[in-house]
């Protein structure tokens, strides 16, 4: 009985070692086919057919369509490019005295931080359908690099009230408020601190990015700052 139970466990060690979930591997897609506007796609996708890798490359793709101004669904980041080339097509047939320049699309995106436990990667976007100007905006996708799952800010941070004065000091040190004309509600349209949509890990530590309209003004464009590991660390539920 006791060489069963030995062997029964020796069988369950084993069985768990070789289920090991190896890190993902990343590399680079570039979308090669012609458009009639200006589109480029170069973006990270996880190499492999395990459902960790496409986990994460259902998320990737699902994040590069959140940034975009599609009021449509779509299955797949392909589906999306073509969706849009066809926009366009259809508004110069029905707008052909329009002078509107060609419409533009660039997606990119980099694996900016991956450990053990996480993966960060910058989703970078770019839209252009006339008018004064684009429509740019970066978005940072941390993930489990265990599952694959997205990670909510709620996921990786603890004590968010403490973080956030923590964030607030850096955005001081960062930020031209240490002129005396200016205000915290200056920055945030008549309001108190507020911390960014996106914040990422790094290797020097977690960056919070602000978007163009989410502070400041827009001839200002991205806002963001980094709090180093060693000032973080007691907030940070992993790294």
């Amino acid at each position: 009985m006791k060489r069963i139970l030995s062997l029964f466990i020796f069988t369950i060690v084993l069985t768990s070692c070789s289920e090991e979930i190896k890190p993902a591997t990343f590399k680079t897609i570039s979308v090669e086919e012609s458009f009639d506007a200006n589109i480029t796609a170069t973006y990270s996708m996880a190499e492999g057919k395990d459902q960790l890798s496409k986990t994460i490359n259902s998320n990737i793709e699902n994040a590069i369509v959140e940034t975009l101004s599609t009021t449509e669904k779509h299955s797949d980041l392909k589906t999306l490019l073509k969706d849009f080339n066809k926009e366009f097509l259809d508004f110069n047939k029905n707008f052909d005295e329009a002078s509107e320049p060609v419409w533009e699309l660039d997606i990119e995106t980099e694996l900016v931080y991956q450990s053990e436990n996480v993966l960060t990667i910058v989703v970078s976007t770019y839209e252009f359908k006339g008018g004064a100007h684009g429509n740019d905006q970066i978005k940072f996708l941390n993930l489990d690099a265990k599952t694959g799952n997205v990670l909510k800010l709620d996921d990786f941070i603890e004590n968010k009230d403490d973080f956030k004065t923590l964030a607030q000091t850096h955005f001081k040190k960062a930020s031209e408020l240490k002129e005396a004309s200016l205000k915290m509600e200056d920055f945030f349209f008549g309001k108190p601190f507020q911390l960014p949509e996106n914040i990422g890990y790094s290797d020097d530590g977690l960056v919070l990015l602000y978007n163009p309209y989410e502070v400041v003004s827009y001839d200002q464009g991205y806002f963001e700052f980094v709090i180093p590991f060693d000032a973080v660390e007691p907030y940070l539920e992993m790294k």
